[in-house]
């Protein structure tokens, strides 16, 4: 399906590149994925290609999906999950304190693969260059038996200028080793840091492609919407691996990607570029009456950028995304714009024993980032320390999704586990940052850089981002952790982990863990005119600490919860109920005062296993099966037309009298209205009292009701259901629920 997907698009591309032939020479890229079954084998030395290979290997991929298996795939422990391992007693500190300046431990005899590929290059060009898009740990190049060049970074692509050394119209043998573990990583070098990562996986994880092209070479096209000129400006760095000056013209025309229907005039520049130079051309095109991308509506284009010898389409949507501060709001196209979604942490779900050749899967993909989001009202992500395939950002621009990209960073505090110090290179990860935005900044999608997770490190700020920001030509916005923000307009990020106290504390200490009843006093709307805790927007991007593994055991951080909340009740098939209870409970009550831009539930992609900390909600991971009550409480949570009622006592006295409140949002841009219910049923669903109301809701408004009802006589357990139906939508109401016990007000006085 790729290929035919890849020779489609080529054929459209090609159509639309007859037009902006810049000269006599044919301008044509010819690109020849490598993808597929690679062979593979492991080795203890760095620089020995092996004599024999006796595994095979998916690229993309992973290598613990060897056939047949390599023993002990994965098994490295990071410094800093033993430093986690410390704090919680699990690992010793005398132990701990041996690793001197290690980066961690490895329990594998190896400490590279290598992986080959035989393929038949094209018809002979000027320039042959081969890309990697994504691989770790480690990545070095050889082609018929000659060492190309290295790329140390695990989340960004690797170009290799192979010209000299391909054989063209002929067979050729590409080797490519990569490190088994990141001990074997430059010391400088970023291997990415996870204090709740057990295993580190290798592979070469994403697509790899030999691209051959004549002078000069389009490096890179960078597409920058400007929606009130209706135009693109678009930046074409150009490479002329010749020893002459190239005269070129650059030429630029859009395109509707699916009718690849002309959607701008064409425009041309002659350029000048240097013997084995740059040049950078900065062009204006205008697209009138642009069709605008959005979530709801994810409208692409593409633009074709061709010189007298090569070509490149460049994908790309007219959006714009931006936060503000004085609102404290998310604007999309210059309206609000509320976030609602979750996270996935891929490079944890790499580490999960039956993650396999998942995330490469086509049909695997679209149901967990297309069919399931839509059930679920989500219309973003956080990709969550580390980078994903291209294609998870392809799907992503394709079916309408924001995506906060996180940079593989968490730290930390310095007083955090154990003693874990931060330890990097400022140069460097200005290097790998720079690599990261070229790498992704075409995807409308791709609407934040964040630049670290739960981690102070004030350089950031100060040196790092400043250094790169000026790169993306849309100027996303950045957010940066519990660091000051580093942009007048930048976001802030907010956890809040309300059952921390309760899962990991003594509950026999002096302080009062938190209860849920909590809630009806914690926050109420805000004042007039005030501002959040940092006066920046915030997103709410974890948030629970309720976690089950998939099989609806406690995780390492809540073994303790589930026992204390539920007692002797604390089943398999309970747990599971609570879990959603609460995260439905909490998912209203994050959204019903407005006071975050965005509420995106962790997490919802990662590992699980024994030795998981965090674990996602599925039952079938091959199908994408979610726990049933998790997924109904959630799909309910986060519909646009939100509902909470707040309340949460467990008892109430039968035949009183009781005010409730119940607060409302509407995150679309346009008026709701309709009536508003407020009952009690009983075990067989039977309505035993209610009262009505109408309600109103301005476009991206939020208003809350006060509501008085009669508790039934009869004493026995009861759901009290705040149920919303939209006059436009009758169908289906949003629910807000909560259990409640009916006593005897005599007996229990």
């Amino acid at each position: 399906m790729k290929s035919q997907r890849a020779i489609f698009w080529w054929m459209c591309c090609c159509m639309a590149f007859c037009s902006l032939t810049a000269s006599g020479q044919a301008a044509h890229r010819v690109t020849l994925s490598l993808d597929g079954t690679w062979d593979v084998e492991d080795s203890v030395a760095a620089d020995a290609l092996p004599a024999a290979y006796r595994h095979t290997v998916p690229v993309p991929g992973l290598t613990h999906s060897a056939a047949p298996a390599f023993a002990d795939v994965d098994q490295y422990q990071t410094r800093q999950l033993l430093s986690n391992l410390v704090r919680q007693g699990r690992y010793s500190q005398a132990d701990y304190d041996k690793l001197g300046d290690a980066r961690g431990i490895s329990h594998q005899q190896r400490n590279y693969f290598w992986y080959r590929k035989i393929f038949d290059a094209p018809a002979q060009s000027a320039v042959a260059l081969l890309k990697v898009n994504k691989a770790q740990f480690g990545t070095v190049v050889y082609l018929n038996g000659i060492r190309i060049g290295e790329h140390d970074p695990c989340f960004t692509a690797a170009y290799f200028d192979v010209t000299r050394f391909i054989r063209w119209s002929a067979k050729n043998e590409l080797v490519i080793r990569i490190g088994a573990h990141p001990g074997v990583l430059p010391a400088n070098v970023w291997h990415g840091t996870d204090f709740e990562k057990n295993r580190w996986t290798p592979g070469i994880y994403d697509d790899v492609s030999l691209m051959a092209m004549n002078n000069p070479v389009i490096s890179t096209v960078q597409v920058a919407p400007q929606l009130a000129a209706s135009s693109i400006l678009v930046q074409t760095v150009l490479h002329n691996y010749s020893d002459h000056i190239a005269t070129t013209t650059v030429a630029q025309q859009a395109f509707e990607r699916k009718s690849n229907a002309p959607a701008s005039e064409r425009v041309e520049e002659q350029v000048d570029v240097p013997a084995g130079g740059d040049r950078t051309v900065t062009q204006t095109v205008v697209i009138p009456k642009a069709h605008l991308w959005t979530p709801e509506d994810p409208f692409l284009y593409q633009v074709v950028t061709g010189t007298a010898g090569d070509d490149a389409t460049t994908r790309f949507g007219m959006r714009e995304f931006r936060f503000d501060t004085a609102t404290q709001r998310a604007y999309l196209n210059g309206r609000p714009y509320f976030l609602r979604g979750s996270n996935i942490t891929l490079h944890r779900f790499f580490e999960d024993p039956d993650s396999g050749t998942l995330p490469w899967d086509e049909a695997w993909l679209h149901r967990l980032l297309v069919d399931i989001p839509k059930q679920m009202h989500w219309n973003a992500f956080r990709f969550c320390i580390g980078p994903v395939p291209d294609r998870w950002l392809e799907i992503a621009d394709e079916n309408g999704l924001l995506i906060q990209y996180e940079y593989m960073v968490w730290t930390g505090h310095p007083s955090w586990a154990g003693g874990f110090r931060a330890v990097y290179d400022t140069k460097e990860m200005i290097g790998e940052y720079s690599e990261w935005m070229r790498d992704n900044w075409n995807h409308p999608s791709v609407a934040i850089w964040d630049a670290t997770n739960e981690s102070w490190l004030p350089e950031f700020t100060n040196t790092i981002i400043p250094a790169v920001r000026s790169l993306d030509l849309s100027n996303r916005p950045w957010e940066n952790s519990y660091n000051s923000p580093a942009g007048a307009d930048d976001p802030v990020e907010d956890h809040q982990y309300l059952f921390y106290g309760l899962a990991m504390e003594d509950a026999q200490g002096g302080h009062h863990p938190f209860q849920v009843a909590d809630l009806e006093s914690m926050l109420g709307p805000l004042p007039s005119g005030s501002t959040s805790k940092n006066g920046h927007a915030t997103i709410l991007n974890e948030y629970g600490w309720l976690w089950l593994n998939r099989d609806g055991t406690p995780t390492l951080l809540t073994d303790k919860l589930y026992s204390r909340l539920l007692g002797d009740r604390n089943t398999t098939e309970n747990r599971f109920a609570l879990q959603a209870y609460l995260l439905g409970g909490e998912t209203e009550f994050w959204r019903a005062y407005r006071r975050y831009a965005g509420v995106l539930h962790f997490v919802y992609l990662s590992a699980s296993d024994p030795k998981a900390f965090t674990s996602d909600h599925f039952i079938d991971l091959k199908n994408l099966q979610l726990e049933p009550h998790f997924e109904k409480a959630m799909e309910q949570a986060f519909n646009p037309l939100g509902v909470y009622l707040n309340f949460w006592q467990a008892a109430l006295n039968a035949g009183a009298m009781q005010d409730y409140t119940i607060a409302m949002v509407n995150d679309q841009d346009r008026p709701r209205s309709g009536k508003l219910r407020l009952v009690f049923t009983d075990a067989a669903g039977k309505q035993l009292a209610a009262e009505e109301r109408p309600f109103m809701l301005a476009p991206l408004g939020a208003q809350s009701y006060t509501v008085t009802l009669k508790t039934p006589k009869a004493v026995g357990s009861y759901s009290l259901q705040a149920i919303a139906e939209a006059d436009d939508e009758s169908a289906h109401p949003t629910i807000s629920h909560r259990d409640v016990m009916v006593r005897d007000p005599v007996v229990n006085h």
